[in-house]
């Protein structure tokens, strides 16, 4: 525990992406554990982000995309991420 204390955390970025194939995937940061607050409720949900444009994309129930990857709807509002 003392050793994930002590490494730098990296800045969150404006936009970030769960999945590794986008352009805003960044894996240094999911190292650490993060939040995402959508209109100061935590969500858990969250597949990604943007907080200039405040929104998040969520999954849609169990529906998937014809590739098989949960098919995202987007959510509007204050958007806050952080560290926990």
């Amino acid at each position: 525990m003392t050793e994930q204390a002590s490494q730098p955390r990296p800045e969150l970025p404006d936009r970030l992406s769960v999945d590794p194939a986008s352009r805003f995937h960044v894996a240094a940061i999911f190292e650490h554990e993060i939040g995402i607050r959508l209109n100061d409720k935590e969500r858990r949900d969250v597949e990604e982000y943007c907080v200039s444009e405040g929104w998040i994309k969520v999954p849609a129930g169990k529906t998937l995309d014809r590739k098989g990857r949960p098919l995202l709807i987007t959510l509007k509002g204050k958007v806050e991420a952080f560290y926990k």
